[in-house]
């Protein structure tokens, strides 16, 4: 169970009415294959064992016992396996009959959980014939006194508490499930058989992946498919395994067999620690039962998106940015109205963060009715402007129509290392710093001389690394960008050029996606850009990787180091992502004071660095218990 990981499976098997024998023997087949593939906790479907539609046979004693015989051969076989296994029977006790999860390791049921909810609508009669095991509690000694009731099964992995509920169970206002989880529950199992009609599937796939994420938990649903009977239904076998509302495998339906994944117990853990307003109690007095499995490395079968801020669906992306640049825009405009002012300064320099500002600024005024000369752009010339980047930010400025003012700090910044004895041969922090401090100077008098603000255009990639001037393009009076990572910030800008009927726009757009990113505050290289930014902090798509799953997730180094050898297969090799993911949690602690004094601005997505929002740190936090173990 490295890094939280457990390795669960939904099963569907090929099974025959009334035929427990045969159904034993095929639940076993499935068990086998479940070993191979390590699986730790393993989901059959409702009344699997004797088949779901057996409708008066369930009266039948002779039934009832086979069932009963083929549970004792299933459990026998599973012995050998370290797997928590659960299993649907018929079990009769003291005159009724229960709809029950049979749950099994080590050769020994460790209990029977009954169905609460028995349906007796459309289709669905099991009134005919089962009993709702609601405040049922008790031993069964056929079974060597294993109890039957509500109960929750509790492993001595850290993280891992498993539930279970039964078909109807998960369909009803008020789920076991909820109850489950506020007792501990950190999988919920649902061994079930729903029948299968037009809609139904989509909506099914709804209810589980929802019910995982309010529930905060792994969910794995196995339902009943062939060898039902048809005569009034059909079963489609639709298994689905989700974690915290994320699918992360499901069956095609019509079809028998596993689907497997791994549900991350530490995240979970971490979900509902983040999540103050998630209840904890066991008001139904639920039962506890104890299971162990060993601690063994796990196998990782899920993917984790190389860029998890960014939509991996193209209609979702397009929908996505379209909502991103609505909340910036509105942010702003929000902050324009308030204070009253009808003009704003942006430096614009031909890179993408500037031109993000600036669309976003654009999308604002527009929103609000007013003039775009009022949007002040200014691009300020130095030592590493290279033409190309000059070139655009004038084009952008008169595709948009907003005014554009040039001031070259050349002479403004010669001046200050003369004052402060600063070589300009000496190309060291002090060189370059003296360049964005100018630059922002120049912004914020001129915004007070136009009775504006300034807009800000760092990113959140950016402040993730402290990649900014103390005090110079560190510093706004309104961040449009500032929980924007640098990979949004390409589909952003991307996505405005896709949509603008303006070809001129459109050509000016795609030139600047295509500019490496750049400061810009050394001296060019036979008039091209010298000081490309991620060969000197890395690649922006492995640190906003990184960004996401050490503040969001809060995933271990190690952990984000294991995942990310499998998002980047083939991409960079692990010495790569070691070298840059030291490089990132080095910088995010030491560069923390940046981010203690940010300028106000939208958050957008469920990452933001303000420290009046979402996240909060020390400016002196010591980074020792969170680097790389190498």
């Amino acid at each position: 169970m490295k890094d939280g990981f457990i390795r669960v499976a939904a099963a569907t098997p090929d099974i025959k009415v009334a035929d427990c024998e045969y159904n034993a023997e095929r639940i076993i087949e499935l068990v086998e294959q479940a070993a191979e593939e390590d699986i730790a906790v393993l989901v059959f479907p409702e009344l699997c064992i004797t088949g779901y539609t057996c409708g008066d046979l369930f009266l039948h004693k002779q039934l009832l016992d086979a069932a009963e015989n083929a549970l004792r051969k299933i459990v026998k076989a599973a012995k050998k396996y370290d797997m928590l296994v659960a299993a649907g029977l018929p079990i009769q006790y003291n005159g009724k009959l229960y709809n029950c999860a049979a749950v099994f390791k080590d050769g020994k049921v460790l209990g029977f959980v009954p169905k609460m909810n028995i349906p007796n609508y459309s289709e669905f009669y099991e009134l005919r014939h089962f009993t709702s095991g609601k405040d049922v509690y008790v031993r069964l000694d056929r079974f060597d006194g294993a109890p039957m009731g509500e109960m929750l099964f509790e492993s001595n992995i850290d993280g891992l508490n498993v539930g279970f509920e039964i078909c109807e169970d998960l369909w009803v206002a008020e789920p076991p499930s909820n109850a489950l989880a506020k007792s501990g529950a950190t999988l919920i199992c649902n061994l079930s058989a729903s029948d299968e009609v037009i809609g139904k599937g989509e909506y099914r796939r709804q209810l589980v992946k929802s019910q995982s994420a309010r529930l905060i938990c792994g969910y794995v649903y196995a339902d009943a498919g062939l060898g039902e009977s048809t005569q009034d239904m059909v079963f489609s076998g639709h298994n689905l395994i989700c974690d915290n509302g994320v699918i992360l495998a499901e069956s095609k339906k019509f079809t028998t067999g596993i689907i497997y994944s791994e549900i991350d117990l530490l995240r979970l853990e971490s979900e509902r620690r983040r999540m103050n307003t998630f209840p904890v109690s066991n008001e139904n007095n639920i039962q506890r039962e104890q299971f162990t499995l060993e601690c063994r490395e796990t196998p990782l079968s899920r993917k984790y998106e190389p860029m998890p801020f960014v939509p991996n669906d193209k209609a979702d992306l397009a929908a996505r940015c379209e909502e991103i640049l609505t909340m910036q825009a509105t942010g702003l405009l929000t902050r324009i109205r308030h204070i009253g002012c009808k003009n704003v300064v942006l430096g614009l320099s031909g890179g993408l963060d500037s031109t993000l500002a600036l669309i976003v600024t654009v999308h604002a005024f527009d929103m609000l009715g007013l003039d775009r000369q009022g949007i002040i752009a200014v691009t300020m010339p130095c030592f590493g402007t290279t033409s190309r980047t000059k070139n655009n930010a004038c084009k952008l400025a008169e595709a948009y129509g907003v005014q554009l003012r040039e001031v070259d700090i050349t002479k403004a910044v010669r001046r200050h290392f003369s004052d402060i004895e600063q070589s300009e041969n000496v190309h060291d922090v002090t060189y370059e710093n003296g360049q964005a401090r100018e630059r922002t100077q120049v912004l914020m008098d001129i915004a007070n001389k136009e009775n504006g603000i300034v807009i800000g255009t760092g990113d959140l990639s950016e402040l993730a690394l402290g990649w900014a001037t103390y005090n110079g393009d560190h510093m706004s009076m309104y961040g449009v960008n500032s929980s924007v990572p640098k990979t949004l910030v390409r589909h952003l800008t991307s996505y405005e050029m896709t949509v603008t009927e303006d070809k001129e726009l459109a050509a000016v757009l795609a030139d600047i996606l295509d500019t490496p990113v750049s400061p810009e505050l050394l001296p060019p290289s036979d008039g091209e850009i010298s000081q490309k930014t991620e060969d000197l902090v890395g690649p922006y798509e492995l640190h906003d990787f990184f960004l996401y799953y050490f503040v969001r997730c809060t995933f271990s180094p190690e952990k984000i180091l294991r995942i990310a050898e499998s998002s980047f297969e083939g991409k960079y090799d692990t010495a790569a992502i070691k070298k840059w993911l030291d490089t990132f949690i080095r910088r995010f602690f030491s560069q923390q004071f940046k981010r203690s004094c940010l300028p106000d601005g939208p958050k957008v997505g469920s990452v933001t660095l303000s420290p009046r929002g979402d996240f909060r740190m020390p400016s002196d936090a010591s980074r020792n218990s969170f680097m790389l173990n190498k």
